[in-house]
């Protein structure tokens, strides 16, 4: 592994040194073979105790730099001038045998000068959800942070009861948020929010116009629009839009109270602090244009020396948001509805409408009603229906929706063909995940370890692995989910 520390060769304010904690016994829970070789790290002659020291940052390899990054953020709407990693180390940049940058970052690792009054450790509960998680999306194609390795401290940590600590992995395109620019901005630190935008710029959008903090900001929110309507086609909710958990490069970063839903709501909320349902389901679009304004309040001083004409320019990128949202948001679901991407007509938003109001009606499960919709298409023009309630709003919606399916003069195994490569069979259910938890917390990993495996092929069928699939019973529901803190 060869380090290429970047980051740590910018000015001193824009990081603090930081050492890990020493743990009594660390001990390898997981580690990502296929992407420690896809990152080029050659660890495969490391023993599970080498890689374990590693990863809890017990041993550092040659090259690593490890410091905390300082940012500020808008957390439930209350802006916080200065957070940062509290208990996360940055050990260093490392390049790809494709050319790619990425961090490696450890979570837990302990106290830094961002803490606050926080021990920096982390509980084995959070690392096992962020583990199983990010990996999910990985392979429901979705941009994301993914999982490295998890790693066993030895020692407890104090919550709100006594648990298992652990550290984990993170690797990222890199951790330069919305707030790392508020951090700068709320400090008047024009000359930090130059340089900070230069790096970003060369980092992840190096294509930049003649303007280069329009050009970024249009950069920007193309990326968090994709992101964000392709997590709301797969159902999920990220349970904590602050500013500091969005990534200027377009990845799912920090995953606390978040969750795939299972019955459709609209106004569906997980995080157990978010009782304004300021991070609900269908809010996630316009908090997200929300977040990307306060991304360009910070580069008012960075896009015209006449501060009234950066505000028109600024303004004028973020006014094309909602509709960019909206298109992409529909072109998704039309896929996932079986219908051409691209074709436009007038009643397929009407159409997708109708469709979830059914589901939320009925209280009908979000995925497994996507993926069922393919046992109406056969040949022949009463399609079953067994798999869903004759209602009125039912059959208003299969009727316009196979005249639509017509319209398109496609073969009907195309048709299943595509839509089920967009609609998965296997999403992490948030009830899983809880259990599998609840089981690593005694040691035993063995349902860590196949959900990961299931959720490899999400969009697969996998024979005697119903289990993974089904909606929870009502005993089993997990209807709020906590940060990791």
């Amino acid at each position: 592994m060869t380090f290429d520390n970047t980051y740590h060769k910018l000015p001193d304010r824009f990081y603090k040194e930081v050492t890990a904690e020493r743990f009594s016994k660390p001990e390898l829970l997981a580690f990502n073979e296929n992407l420690s070789d896809d990152l080029g790290l050659n660890l495969g002659s490391q023993s599970d105790i080498e890689l374990a020291n590693f990863f809890s940052g017990q041993t550092l390899l040659k090259g690593s730099h490890p410091i905390a990054l300082p940012y500020a953020g808008h957390q439930f709407g209350h802006f916080v001038p200065q957070l940062g990693d509290g208990r996360a180390m940055l050990l260093g940049e490392i390049v790809n045998p494709d050319s790619k940058r990425f961090d490696i970052q450890l979570k837990g690792s302990g106290q830094t000068f961002f803490s606050r009054n926080g021990d920096g450790k982390s509980a084995i509960g959070p690392v096992i959800r962020e583990y199983i998680l990010s990996e999910a999306m990985y392979h429901l194609g979705v941009p994301t942070t993914r999982a490295l390795a998890a790693v066993a401290t030895g020692d407890l940590v104090y919550r709100e009861e006594t648990v298992p600590g652990a550290v984990f992995t993170r690797i990222a395109s890199s951790h330069i948020r919305i707030g790392t620019f508020q951090y700068f901005a709320a400090k008047d630190d024009l000359d930090g929010l130059k340089t900070l935008l230069d790096y970003s710029i060369q980092r992840h959008y190096p294509e930049s116009g003649t303007n280069p903090a329009i050009s970024f900001l249009q950069k920007v929110i193309q990326a968090q629009v994709s992101l964000v309507s392709n997590w709301m086609s797969l159902g999920f909710i990220h349970g904590v839009m602050n500013t500091d958990n969005m990534s200027i490069s377009g990845e799912t970063i920090d995953y606390g109270p978040c969750a795939f839903m299972d019955q459709f709501n609209a106004h569906q909320v997980y995080s157990f602090i978010d009782r304004d349902g300021r991070y609900s389901y269908m809010n996630q679009g316009p908090i997200l244009q929300w977040n990307l304004s306060r991304l360009a309040d910070c580069l008012i001083p960075l896009a015209h020396s006449d501060k009234k004409k950066a505000i028109e320019m600024l303004n004028s990128e973020l006014a094309t948001i909602s509709d960019l949202f909206r298109n992409e948001w529909i072109e998704r679901m039309k896929r996932k509805l079986g219908l051409v991407s691209g074709q436009a007509h007038e009643n397929d938003e009407k159409l997708i409408t109708s469709w979830l109001d059914y589901l939320e009606k009925e209280e009908l499960d979000f995925t497994l009603s996507f993926r069922k919709l393919e046992n109406l298409l056969v040949d022949n023009d009463n399609p079953s229906d067994s798999s869903f309630k004759q209602t009125t709003e039912f059959d208003t919606f299969k009727t316009a929706w196979t005249n639509r399916l017509k319209d398109q003069d496609l073969e009907l195994a195309i048709v299943k063909e595509k839509m089920n490569g967009v609609n998965p069979i296997y999403i992490p259910r948030n009830h899983q995940v809880e259990r599998a938890i609840q089981q690593a917390i005694v040691g035993d990993l063995s349902v860590f370890n196949e959900m990961n495996q299931v959720l490899k092929n999400p969009y697969v069928y996998q024979p005697n692995l119903d289990f993974y699939r089904v909606t929870p019973l009502p005993e089993e529901e997990v209807t709020t989910t906590f940060c990791g803190t």
